[in-house]
């Protein structure tokens, strides 16, 4: 197989996925078979593009082979499929669709309809729009694969025999419907912010998605703070990705980033966001996670962050937040920062008999860089093992594996 046609393929596949299946979905008005053609013309282009070349528009290519290969699906099964239940897609119903016609924002919409649970809600979306494999999503949840999988089949499933409109809602409905889609879009930056396995660190396609969808939502609702909160998240975030790598390719801590690398006019718009967003009370927990970003945003150096405020605004969102131990990790690796490496690590002992963090790699992290800064070594190297081993990001494993070797020199030395 010619590389650079698999590296095509794959880059098509992180930009164009949700793309192809959205548009595909509306002609079929069937998530399963969408999401066959979309992956059978995928397949297509690795066995295509290898012969004829990749094309100039890889997207628009995709899109017209899988809608082919609906359409040669469709007309075959015509009289069986009469009697299954199908998508809803009445396109004559007013709406903020009629306003923005964005394919994959319908997507995101169906697949957060309150008709479905919150954790399929999120699930579905990730898979779909996103076009992450069934395992990535369960690592974003900290799930087994095979509760995922049962739980975005089922999503499916009801999605088809509950005869859940294929649309955006209506601006009547949009209100009640549109923290489903924020968490959505949330997890999906996240995602790309720090890709859960594979050779890069970020991907820009799916935090560029989820900005693209956050500024869609904004444009739709821009008198709602906590759609201004998410959006001004996601551009403070997103502001630093380009110093996150050093030009060696090496993994660059928060503590070692260029900030001069960091985007002012993104930093600008996403503060000017968070202040309209904060006068919303009580704040959203996207408005107390943007006024986080902002702190270490606006702080001229690492030294001078102020940690002190970072704590406080952690616990208030831990108040607003309970039910995440990642907000309590956060937490005290914040503490770590204000009060010293062994105040971090007792505000982590309580962490350590979490389920939910038992496979979580960035408490053994965070747990090895407190010992490394307290000088206990034999401590240092298993938790750094710890991590290593529950690590799928190859970038981070190499920064991972560096501070382990330098560890270990510790005690040969």
């Amino acid at each position: 197989m010619n590389d650079a046609v698999v590296a095509a393929v794959a880059s098509a596949h992180r930009r164009d996925w949700a793309q192809v299946l959205a548009t595909t979905a509306q002609l079929t008005r069937d998530l399963d078979l969408a999401e066959e053609c979309t992956q059978d013309a995928f397949a297509q282009a690795l066995l295509v593009w290898a012969d004829s070349g990749v094309p100039d528009r890889p997207g628009a290519w995709l899109t017209q082979v899988a809608r082919n290969r609906a359409r040669d699906v469709l007309r075959r099964e015509a009289a069986f499929r009469r009697t299954l239940p199908l998508l809803v897609s009445d396109e004559t119903v007013p709406g903020p669709e009629d306003l923005i016609a964005d394919d994959r924002l319908r997507l995101i919409f169906t697949c957060c309809h309150p008709g479905l649970g919150r954790e399929a809600r999120v699930a579905l979306t990730l898979r779909l729009v996103c076009g992450l494999s069934t395992a990535e999503v369960a690592r974003a949840f900290l799930v087994p694969e095979s509760t995922m999988a049962a739980r975005i089949t089922r999503a499916k499933r009801k999605i088809a025999t509950a005869r859940i409109p294929y649309r955006v809602p209506s601006a009547d409905q949009l209100g009640e419907r549109v923290g489903a889609v924020l968490q959505v879009v949330h997890l999906i930056f996240t995602t790309g912010h720090t890709a859960p396995a594979g050779p890069e660190l970020l991907r820009r396609d799916l935090s560029g998605c989820a900005v693209r969808l956050a500024r869609l939502l904004h444009l739709l609702m821009p008198n709602d703070t906590e759609v201004s909160a998410l959006l001004a998240l996601l551009l403070l975030n997103e502001a630093r990705a380009e110093s996150r790598l050093g030009p060696d390719g090496r993994l660059r801590l928060l503590s070692e980033q260029d900030r001069s690398r960091w985007d002012a006019a993104l930093i600008a718009e996403g503060t000017a966001l968070l202040a309209g967003a904060l006068r919303r009370r009580p704040p959203s927990r996207y408005a107390i996670e943007a006024a986080i970003a902002a702190v270490h945003a606006e702080a001229p150096s690492w030294a001078e962050t102020d940690w002190g405020e970072i704590v406080a605004l952690y616990t208030v969102l831990r108040r607003m937040w309970p039910g995440s131990p990642v907000v309590t990790l956060n937490r005290a690796a914040a503490i770590g920062m204000r009060d010293g490496p062994q105040a971090g690590l007792d505000a982590l002992e309580p962490l350590l008999r979490e389920p939910a963090l038992a496979t979580y790699a960035y408490l053994s992290a965070t747990r090895a860089d407190f010992l490394r800064r307290l000088g206990r070594w034999a401590a240092a190297v298993t938790a750094y093992e710890e991590a290593l081993a529950l690590t799928g990001n190859e970038v981070e494993r190499a920064f991972l594996a560096e501070r382990l070797d330098e560890v270990r020199g510790h005690l040969t030395g």
